[in-house]
């Protein structure tokens, strides 16, 4: 880290899995300079983070924000949102499942929401130029083949999971091709992954960040903590004021073209409201002095809810894997939809942690379903504690609020999937006793009494500051991820997502970061 150097062109705060690939591109170009703002650690060097398989040490750990939830009104309060403190973001700390979003997810960002140019079109662009493919040849001319984000097809060795795909296929959901240029709405499979061969992450710091850093006119600023933009007379961003530590002195970083805040769902909405963007009766409540009344900042919270179903193994499960999650279960739970609205994933080893304290047995050889739901209808709110940077702010997702019971319809629908696959003839040699919810719970209002107490999250936070239509005031940014209300700032991260989409979002969070270093440099 150096700090002798404080005026730059551009400063991307968040060094995650947009901002690693915005500020990347953006230092393609020589004659400007670039500074990237990571609170936390390099990833070099912690073999915990660069390693794959151990990703689940870092949930709680030293590496993790770790925020909790408010109380909620019909859903877990336990659940914690597990938000990287390291560089890479979520990329250095999540799964590495890799998906491209179906593009009817995408389109609807610019149909449905206004966000005018952000379509499938410019999105599978902008993936095939992200990734180097496994896939990638004359079968499958949309895969990128010279991209940074490396993309594997995870090898079907997990003898359990085989059983389970052909289990699926027998309670009538195929095998399909996932990342094929074609929506999988009913179809299961192994995974692709975003790994090297070596069993390294090919996260965006991984990706983007290290091979970079020899960059003269780039600048790797980590350990400093974002606690509020600056704005000059016209409401033009000039920059930063960041802390080395929550109790270290303040410096100034300076910006002479652009701030992109690439903090996360979470921290971005945060860093703006504490910056005086967001709702001016709320900012007002807690002491911050109102920049521009954006009433969009830190609503629309979305998540990927999911519930678990777990049986113990009759035979041993496997000791080594690529990351312990493997295999993804598409199927839509009613007739005529273009995109599932049920996901499962199928992890190999016991996924007790909201369980075990609502009683419920557990065990050390074990398999599990996680019925997830694609297209939530909830919506959350995250909101300052207080005017002080370093108090966790408020975040509460309002798990199963929605007003028609969608959520909790489709993730009990869920669990009953979930059994039937296990029911089919394959899973006959593997599957023992349904430790939770446990074979008595059978009612819909049984199963979503259960799921209520002990659901978690696919940790896919998402929309809390998005992009809209320019007449839209519920949107804070343009269609060109600019902050409305001041000029020089922009947003780029899961954030800006106008609906969060179908699958796991990490590949589509870097797309963004790639799709903003282009809006700036067009620009």
């Amino acid at each position: 880290m150096s700090m002798h150097k404080k005026d730059f062109d551009y400063i991307v705060i968040g060094g995650g899995s947009a901002g690693a690939a915005a500020a990347s591109r953006l230092s393609e170009d020589p004659s400007v300079t670039v500074a990237l703002v990571e609170a936390g650690p390099d990833d070099r060097g912690y073999d915990e983070v660069l390693q794959l398989d151990r990703w689940m040490e870092l949930l709680e750990s030293g590496l993790d924000w770790d925020y909790p939830i408010e109380e909620q009104e019909n859903g877990n309060s336990f659940m914690r949102h597990a938000r990287a403190k390291v560089m890479g973001g979520c990329s250095s700390h999540n799964s590495c499942i890799a998906f491209w979003a179906p593009r009817e997810d995408i389109d609807e960002w610019e149909s449905k929401f206004g966000a005018t140019g952000w379509n499938s079109q410019m999105a599978y662009r902008l993936y095939k130029k992200l990734e180097t493919n496994e896939d990638a040849g004359p079968q499958a001319p949309h895969h990128g083949d010279s991209g940074p984000v490396k993309l594997m097809n995870v090898p079907a060795n997990d003898p359990c999971g085989v059983a389970i795909l052909d289990a699926a296929e027998q309670a009538g959901i195929p095998r399909a091709k996932f990342n094929n240029d074609q929506t999988v709405v009913n179809g299961a499979n192994f995974f692709q992954i975003n790994r090297l061969p070596d069993g390294t992450r090919s996260s965006s710091s991984v990706s983007y960040i290290h091979p970079i850093t020899g960059r003269e006119n780039f600048f790797l600023l980590t350990g400093l903590q974002a606690r509020k933009l600056n704005f000059d007379a016209s409401k033009r961003c000039t920059g930063v004021d960041v802390v080395d530590g929550a109790f270290g002195r303040t410096s100034t970083l300076n910006a002479a073209r652009e701030v992109v805040v690439s903090a996360g769902a979470i921290d971005s909405p945060k860093l703006l409201m504490l910056s005086g963007i967001g709702p001016a009766e709320h900012l007002e409540e807690v002491g911050v002095q109102v920049l521009v009344d954006s009433p969009g900042v830190g609503e629309h919270l979305q998540d990927h809810p999911e519930g678990v179903i777990q049986w113990e193994a009759k035979k041993p499960m496997v000791e080594s894997s690529t990351q312990w999650w493997e295999i993804g279960i598409f199927t839509p739970t009613r007739e005529g939809l273009d995109r599932p609205d049920l996901m499962m994933h199928y992890g190999q080893v016991p996924f007790d942690m909201h369980t075990l304290r609502q009683g419920y047995p557990t065990g050390e050889n074990t398999f599990c379903l996680t019925p997830n739901v694609t297209h939530a209808k909830s919506r959350g709110t995250v909101r300052l504690r207080s005017c002080d940077f370093r108090d966790k702010p408020k975040v509460d997702p309002r798990y199963f609020t929605d007003p028609e019971g969608h959520d909790a319809r489709v993730m009990t629908f869920g669990i009953r999937k979930a059994r039937e696959i296990v029911a089919q003839s394959p899973m006959a040699d593997w599957a023992g006793e349904e430790q939770f919810p446990g074979k008595d719970v059978q009612t819909d209002d049984q199963i979503f009494d259960y799921l209520r107490r002990t659901h978690n999250t696919v940790y896919h936070p998402a929309g809390s500051v998005r992009m809209g239509a320019e007449d839209d005031a519920m949107s804070p940014l343009d269609p060109q991820l600019r902050v409305k209300g001041v000029s020089g700032l922009r947003v780029a991260d899961a954030s800006v997502m106008p609906e969060l989409v179908t699958v796991n979002p990490n590949i589509t969070v870097m797309m963004i970061g790639e799709r903003c270093a282009e809006l700036i440099q067009q620009d």
